[in-house]
């Protein structure tokens, strides 16, 4: 994997932009949940990310990011594996989006790493919060199904825009 100082001034961007967007869901509270998971309007730019620059660069600012979220608001983990499942593997993923084919308008990727984020917290609230396999789900869709419709929508529609100014 090259990377140009072209490519780190992007990478840094999107970290940004994640920190950006994060502090700005923790500060309006928008959909924030008491046990921690809210809107995931930050996601957007790991995804970004993972589309613009690929996925080994698009992975190296998710986990970059998931250490930014210590900066921009509170972090709800009892342990180390709690934070493993509901932070690093949660948000990780995102940067290996670009790895799913798009079908059109619809980008597999903006699916498929907020699936295995639900799936992630979901283990989490079952393993780590000692809740029900019912009430984890029921918890997690409160606000990853908005999350999902958002960047199943925003994603496509951002990416195509910028597409064009964004060529390396």
């Amino acid at each position: 994997m090259k990377v140009t100082v072209k490519d780190l001034c992007f990478m840094a961007f999107y970290v940004a932009l994640f920190m950006v967007l994060d502090s700005f869901v923790n500060v309006l509270q928008i959909f924030q949940m008491p046990n921690g998971g809210s809107l995931g309007v930050s996601t957007i730019a790991l995804l970004m990310a993972s589309y613009h620059l690929g996925w080994q660069k698009g992975l190296a600012v998710s986990v970059l990011s998931v250490f930014a979220q210590f900066i921009t608001g509170p972090m709800y983990t009892p342990d180390i594996l709690g934070f493993l499942l509901d932070y690093f593997l949660a948000f990780s993923v995102y940067g290996l989006a670009s790895l799913f084919p798009n079908f059109g308008w619809f980008y597999s990727g903006v699916f498929i790493t907020n699936f295995i984020r639900f799936v992630c917290s979901t283990i989490s609230g079952v393993v780590i919060w000692d809740t029900a396999l019912w009430g984890s789900i029921l918890y997690q869709c409160s606000y990853m199904v908005p999350t999902l419709i958002l960047t199943l929508i925003v994603v496509p529609i951002l990416y195509n825009s910028l597409k064009p100014i964004l060529k390396k």
